[in-house]
């Protein structure tokens, strides 16, 4: 094997390259400590740090700047929609609930508080939407929903103040889950106030005997089992914006 000498300025010039390595790897280790420890006690805002929140928020502006509220989701035939519909979550379907005396309540700009019977929904022109629902945990299942259309249901009711508002609150009865949604992705045309699933009335465990469909937002926006729908220029609560997740949640 043939030997490899190295000369005193190769051997300096190594030594001066790795002690260079060495200092940038150990100033990069204590800026990253720095940053992390920075970010770990910036203060909270709505459970999560304050500058990833902000970073939320960004991202938040960016996609609601370019987002197109006339623009339709995908949609499928009613045959390809899957027979076993997945539930992504529980929250608020776990308390009694007396359906028979169900009704949903609409509060007003002006205070006023519409009741409002499944029946009287009803009457109103079905919405059939048929689409693929995604879900946070990452997986997504192509399903059959039918309802009464949110831009439709506003004419009806004349919220027509209402929908001049920034934002929808919804809650379910029992107060356990509550929803914050902007309002052109509620008047998006193929958001609707849902009562059937696969050409039948809601099960109880997907939100009998009314839920929210809003096919440009993920699963955790599409709540179940609607007790009360408001309006609002501020950012209604939202249950898992507080966990510090996204509270836009579009995709």
């Amino acid at each position: 094997m043939k030997e490899i000498i190295v000369d005193d300025a190769t051997a300096k010039k190594y030594s001066r390259l790795s002690l260079v390595a060495f200092v940038i790897f150990f100033v990069m280790l204590f800026a990253g400590y720095k940053a992390w420890h920075w970010l770990y006690t910036s203060p909270s805002d709505s459970g999560i740090q304050q500058p990833l929140r902000t970073g939320l928020s960004i991202n938040e502006k960016i996609f609601q700047g370019i987002f197109n509220q006339n623009k339709l989701i995908k949609e499928y035939d009613k045959t390809a929609a899957a027979k076993q519909v997945r539930v992504n979550g529980r929250l608020g379907l776990d308390t009694a609930f007396d359906a028979a005396a169900w009704k949903l309540q609409v509060i007003k700009s002006n205070g006023d508080t519409l009741h409002i019977s499944l029946d009287e929904l009803k009457q109103m022109p079905k919405t059939d939407v048929v689409f693929n629902f995604k879900c946070i945990e990452g997986w997504s299942q192509i399903t059959w929903w039918g309802g009464v259309r949110f831009s439709d249901f506003a004419k009806k009711y004349g919220l027509d103040n209402e929908i001049q508002m920034r934002y929808v609150g919804m809650i379910t009865p029992d107060k356990a889950y509550y929803v914050g949604i902007d309002m052109p992705s509620v008047l998006q045309p193929q958001t609707i106030l849902c009562y059937e699933m696969n050409g039948a009335p809601l099960p109880m465990n997907q939100g009998y005997p009314l839920r929210l469909i809003i096919p440009v937002k993920y699963g955790v926006k599409h709540l179940k089992r609607i007790g009360t729908i408001s309006f609002a220029d501020q950012k209604p609560p939202d249950y898992w914006a507080e966990q510090g997740y996204d509270y836009y949640t579009g995709h």
